[in-house]
């Protein structure tokens, strides 16, 4: 049975990690120069195939036991907070300079499934071992409820593909994503100290 509460939470862990990420500034890119609903075809089906691999990564963390489980997430909630950090403070020119040359090299007269393929790849690669993968197996791990947290993780990143192919360098003029990524950061810092809280106590 579906947890909405689940759902929700997952959502918006994933989406505010998703924001600063190569991933976003990929589909931004991409949506300059192709119809968005092709692009997105192909950017929605390659998060789906991620967040499938991270709910089996989080099955196999399920597998341990639990006060060493508790240890493990808040391991890697602490780890998750660092990094979102971080990268909210990294430079994106580097990552749109690499969007922009996935973008030339379609044809600007190519069809449907040459710009959906271009965009399921550029997704497919970048996305292995990405924060937002380890985090959903994170969360799959923790809930115990991998359908939960699959439909929150996937529609949080399609969320995100959507906000930028949409429109996002308008809405990062209103809402800086430093303020974004430490939001999160504290956010996962908490879900961290809980977990290591439960671990402790066993």
């Amino acid at each position: 049975m579906l947890d909405i509460g689940i759902i929700l939470t997952v959502f918006a862990l994933v989406f505010v990690a998703e924001l600063p990420d190569k991933t976003a500034i990929a589909s931004l890119v991409l949506g300059t120069r192709f119809p968005w609903i092709w692009v997105f075809a192909g950017t929605g089906a390659a998060f789906v195939v991620h967040v499938l691999v991270a709910l089996a990564a989080g099955q196999l963390l399920h597998l341990l036991p639990a006060q060493l489980l508790e240890a493990v997430i808040a391991v890697l909630f602490l780890l998750g907070a660092f990094l979102i950090w971080r990268e909210g403070q990294e430079d994106d020119e580097g990552e749109e300079d690499d969007a922009e040359e996935a973008a030339t090299s379609v044809a600007d007269g190519a069809g449907f499934w040459k710009v959906a393929s271009v965009g399921f790849g550029v997704i497919f690669v970048a996305e292995w071992g990405d924060l937002t993968q380890i985090m959903t197996a994170n969360l799959a791990a923790k809930y115990h409820d991998p359908l939960s947290v699959g439909i929150g993780a996937v529609l949080g990143l399609w969320a995100v593909s959507l906000i930028a192919l949409l429109g996002g360098r308008t809405l990062l003029k209103f809402l800086p994503i430093k303020w974004i990524t430490r939001a999160a950061a504290v956010v996962m810092v908490v879900l961290g100290i809980l977990s290591a809280v439960n671990a402790i106590r066993g």
